[in-house]
C-alpha cells in the first residue's frame, strides 16, 4: 500500500517525464510503467508505435529490450552452476577452443566465464559493432575467435562493457545444454516463468513496435535483425507485462520474506544482483542519491549501492531503447521503452523512479536487534549499576575478560560514574538505531545527575550468541 501511495503521490512528476518524449522527437512513441510489489500501478503509451496506424503502446506491445537480455543469460548460467554442470572460473576456451588470445604475447591470458559476466574479460567497448553482427553463426563466431582477440585491459582487472564477451557466455550455454542458446533460455527460463511474449523473434502475431532512426527530421524504419550467436548480448523482444514481471521476480529474492520459486533459487538471484565488479567513475551512469554510492556490475545488472540499492539495465540497439529498474528496500520499480534509435529511455526511468522513491519518505529502516541482543543489553545495564561478575562471566564469549580483565573493567566503569554523578534511577534509554547498526550491536545511554552513561554492546556469531564487546563512556553535560 505504501509503493502504491507514493506513485499515486508522483504521478503528475512522473507522468510529465513522458508524456513529451515524441513531440520531442526522441521516439514515435513511448511507454512506460511503474509498479510495486504487487505489479503495476501507474502506465502510460504516447506516440504510434507504428508509424501511421495511430495506435498508442500498452503494457502488451512488444518491443526490443536488446541488452536487457543479458540478465536472463546470467540467470542461465547461474542455473547451470548451481546444478554442477558449470565452473564460473572455468577458461572460454573449455567451452569456445577457436578462442584464441593474442596479448600480452609472452603470456596469453585467456578469460574465465565470471570475467566475462562481469564484464573484466580485457575487451574493449563494442555497442555500435555488436548491434550489428547478432546474426553471426557459430562457424562465423569460430573464424572470428581464431584470428585472435586484442585486449583493452589485462583480463581480470577492469570493467569494460563487453557484448562479445555475452555472445561467448551464449555459446557456453549452448555448449553444456546441447541445445542452441536460444531454445534453452526458452524452455528453462520463458516457459517455467510464463513470460509469454518474450522471444528471440518478432512474432507475426504480436503487437509489436516497430523501431525507427530519425534522418533528416524524418522517421526511417530500422529493420529487425534475426536470432544468432550475439543474441544472448541483446535479442530478446518482450512487453511491459513481462518485463516487470521478470523485474519483480529477480527484486524479490531481496525481500527476506519473498516466497517466489522458479526456475532459480534466491540466494543465487541476490548473487546477481551484487556488485561484482566496480565501475570506475564516468564510464556508466549511476543511480540518483542524495549520499555516495557504490556502483558497479553484477552478473548481468548494473547495481547502485550506499545506504539502500537500486538495480538496473538498459538496452539500446538500432530503432529501440529499453530500460528496467527497481529500488530492492521498497519493492519500487519501473520499466520504459521507446522505439527510436539513441532515444535513451534510461534518463526519464531514472527521473521517475527518484520521484516515486521521493514521495516514498524514509527509504530504509535500520536492522532491529536481535531478541538475544536486547536480553543481553538489560543484564550488562544491571551490571553497571551494580556490577558482579558470575553473572558476567555466564553472558561472555570467550574473549571479553581476555581482552580486558574484569578488574580494570569495574575500575573503568566507576572512573566514567564519578564524570557524570552517581546514576539516577531512571531506567536505560536506547539510543536510536542507525543504518549502520546489526542486530547484534545495540547502543543506550544511563542518566547520572552531572552527564549520562553511553554503553554499547556486539553479540558473538556463536548460538546462544555471547557478549563480545562491551563498552561504557562517559557524556559529560
Amino acid at each position: 500500500m505504501r509503493a502504491k501511495a507514493a506513485i499515486d503521490q508522483a504521478t503528475d512528476e512522473i507522468v510529465g517525464l513522458f508524456e513529451n518524449r515524441v513531440a520531442e522527437q526522441k521516439a514515435p512513441a513511448s511507454f512506460f510503467a511503474v509498479f510495486g510489489p504487487d505489479g503495476i500501478v501507474l502506465e502510460g503509451g504516447y506516440g504510434e508505435k507504428v508509424l501511421g496506424e495511430g495506435n498508442a503502446p500498452d503494457r502488451d506491445t512488444v518491443f526490443r529490450i536488446a541488452s536487457c537480455t543479458k540478465s536472463f543469460t546470467c540467470t542461465m548460467l547461474l542455473m547451470l552452476r548451481d546444478r554442477g554442470q558449470l565452473n564460473l572460473d572455468a577458461p572460454i576456451t573449455d567451452f569456445v577452443p577457436a578462442f584464441t588470445a593474442l596479448e600480452p604475447a609472452a603470456a596469453p591470458v585467456t578469460p574465465s566465464v565470471r570475467q566475462l559476466m562481469t564484464m573484466s574479460a580485457g575487451f574493449p567497448t563494442d555497442n555500435p559493432w555488436g548491434d550489428r553482427v547478432e546474426e553471426m553463426t557459430r562457424a562465423e563466431l569460430d573464424e572470428f575467435m581464431a584470428a585472435g582477440i586484442r585486449y583493452s585491459s589485462m583480463p581480470g582487472t577492469r570493467f569494460e562493457y563487453s557484448n562479445l564477451g555475452y555472445a561467448l557466455l551464449g555459446e557456453v550455454i549452448a555448449e553444456i545444454t546441447g541445445r542452441p542458446y536460444i531454445e534453452a533460455i526458452a524452455a528453462e527460463i520463458l516457459e517455467p516463468l510464463g513470460l509469454t511474449s518474450t522471444r528471440f523473434e518478432e512474432d507475426p502475431d504480436a503487437d509489436v513496435a516497430l523501431g525507427y532512426r530519425l534522418a533528416n527530421g524524418q522517421w526511417q524504419v530500422q529493420p529487425f535483425t534475426g536470432p544468432g550467436v550475439f543474441s544472448a548480448m541483446g535479442g530478446l523482444f518482450s512487453s511491459a507485462t513481462d518485463l516487470v514481471r521478470w523485474s519483480l521476480w529477480l527484486a524479490g529474492a531481496l525481500d527476506p520474506e519473498d516466497t517466489s520459486d522458479g526456475p532459480l533459487s534466491a540466494a543465487s538471484r541476490r548473487e546477481l544482483q551484487q556488485i561484482q565488479r566496480a565501475v570506475p567513475e564516468g564510464m556508466s551512469k549511476t543511480a540518483e542519491f542524495s549520499e555516495p554510492t557504490a556502483h558497479g556490475y553484477g552478473y548481468g545488472l548494473f547495481i547502485d549501492e550506499g545506504t539502500t540499492k537500486i538495480v538496473s539495465h538498459s538496452g539500446g540497439y538500432p530503432g529501440v531503447s529499453a530500460h528496467m529498474r527497481w529500488h530492492a528496500p521498497t519493492g519500487l520499480g519501473i520499466v520504459a521503452f521507446e522505439n527510436g534509435t539513441f532515444a535513451a529511455s534510461s534518463i526519464p526511468a531514472t527521473q521517475a523512479l527518484q520521484a516515486a522513491l521521493n514521495a516514498y519518505g524514509e527509504l530504509t529502516t535500520p536492522a532491529p536487534a536481535w531478541p538475544e541482543t536486547l536480553a543481553a543489553r538489560d543484564v550488562f545495564d544491571g551490571l553497571v549499576r551494580q556490577w558482579d561478575t558470575p553473572t558476567a562471566d555466564e553472558l561472555a564469549a570467550v574473549n571479553l575478560a581476555l581482552d580486558v580483565p574484569w578488574t580494570e573493567r569495574i575500575a573503568g566503569i566507576a572512573k566514567a560514574i564519578a564524570e557524570v554523578g552517581p546514576l539516577t534511577s531512571a531506567p536505560l534509554a536506547e539510543v536510536p538505531r542507525t543504518l549502520s547498526d546489526t542486530p547484534a550491536a545495540t547502543n543506550w545511554t544511563i542518566e547520572g545527575e552531572r552527564g549520562r552513561l553511553k554503553c554499547h554492546i556486539l553479540m558473538s556469531p556463536e548460538l546462544p550468541p555471547r557478549v563480545q564487546t562491551f563498552t561504557v563512556t562517559a557524556e559529560s553535560e
